[in-house]
């Protein structure tokens, strides 16, 4: 006799994996969560939006890439989370929206509960150091497509701002200031050219020890996205913000020029920071021309804000008292001048 199990499904264990996330769930809670987890849709009070003048709700949906294998090949499951939450949070928070909550998605070939816990408690983590709420989600077995050690995740985020809030392209201004957040690492973004460089190239171990990072080559591939999104909120309700950009796949120009107007162009100094060493062995390692390296990696800077000229200091400042390294590092001006209209050239070398 044939069964769901027999064919590699197990209900169980399915069902067991969601008793072990409750606990976490919880923690990543807001008060207009109605009910807990375990129901066919997550719901959301939405009265509190009757405050708002005109509320735009903001939505974004992504996942982690490639760094999954990582965490599977490390069996360390407990920090991607962050980076899904970081992918998604702080898309939203680029046009000024505060998260409001997510839901996640998870496909295995095998579910192994406690695995499965551990990716959620770091989602859930993330939700709550963001004010983010996990409001459900879906674990799917799928065997025959997926080894049982293997994973992939994604989820989607729901935010609002208010219409007059809202933050992008047509506020900046020639004079508008660059204020840079430094990143954490490579973040979630490259990982193909990463692994490619550091195992197929270089042929380096994860328990290798790099004596330029200060960790092995695994922790440093692990560090999990920086979350941007609190710091981001504060610095928008401060006033003198006209943009801002999340710096992931593509780069630092070509993510920043996606709220570049026609009418200005922008200049980014790199010598107004460092990136950490992991961006100078990719180079190295694998001999990629600086170019593709920007195009690629975010080198250093996570998220970027195009603030009024006379608020950069303190833009600097409450970013700092927040926890997040930031700077100066370059200027808006009128179309032309940097180069063409709604471009971001990037010039000099890193300190």
């Amino acid at each position: 006799m044939t069964d769901y199990a027999a064919a590699g499904v197990s209900v169980a264990e399915g069902d067991r994996a969601v008793e072990l996330m409750k606990t976490w769930v919880e923690k990543a809670r807001r008060p207009e969560v109605v009910g807990g987890i375990g129901g066919f849709a997550g719901l959301f009070d939405a009265s509190a939006l009757k405050d708002y003048r005109r509320p735009l709700l903001a939505t974004s949906a992504d996942g982690v890439g490639t760094k999954v294998q990582i965490a599977q090949r490390m069996d360390k499951h407990d920090t991607i989370g962050f980076d899904l939450v970081g992918m998604l949070v702080d898309d939203l928070v680029v046009c000024g929206a505060e998260p409001l909550f997510m839901t996640d998605y998870i496909a295995t070939g095998k579910v192994v509960p406690e695995r499965i816990a551990e990716i959620v408690k770091g989602i859930a983590q993330a939700c709550a150091e963001s004010g983010t709420a996990l409001l459900g989600g879906e674990t799917a077995e799928h065997p025959g497509l997926l080894g049982p050690d293997e994973y992939d995740m994604a989820g989607s985020t729901t935010g609002v701002v208010e219409a007059d809030a809202l933050l992008g392209s047509e506020l900046v201004r020639p004079g508008d200031a660059v204020v840079a957040m430094a990143s954490s690492g490579l973040h979630s973004n490259g990982y193909s050219l990463v692994r490619h460089v550091f195992f197929g190239l270089a042929g380096w171990s994860l328990d290798r020890q790099v004596d330029e990072l200060g960790t092995t080559l695994g922790e440093a591939l692990l560090t999990p996205t920086r979350l941007y999104t609190l710091p981001s909120l504060a610095l928008a309700r401060a006033g003198g913000v006209h943009a801002m950009s999340h710096i992931t796949g593509g780069g630092l120009a070509a993510n920043l020029e996606r709220v570049v107007p026609e009418s200005v162009s922008v200049r980014i100094d790199r010598a107004t920071w460092s990136p950490d060493p992991i961006f100078g062995l990719v180079a190295q390692l694998g001999e990629v021309e600086r170019p593709a390296l920007e195009q690629a990696l975010n080198v250093g800077v996570g998220m970027v804000a195009l603030v009024e000229p006379e608020t950069a200091d303190a833009a600097v400042r409450l970013l700092q008292e927040h926890g997040i390294e930031a700077w100066v590092a370059g200027e808006v001006a009128e179309a032309g001048v940097h180069g063409p209209g709604g471009s971001v050239t990037v010039v000099g070398e890193h300190a």
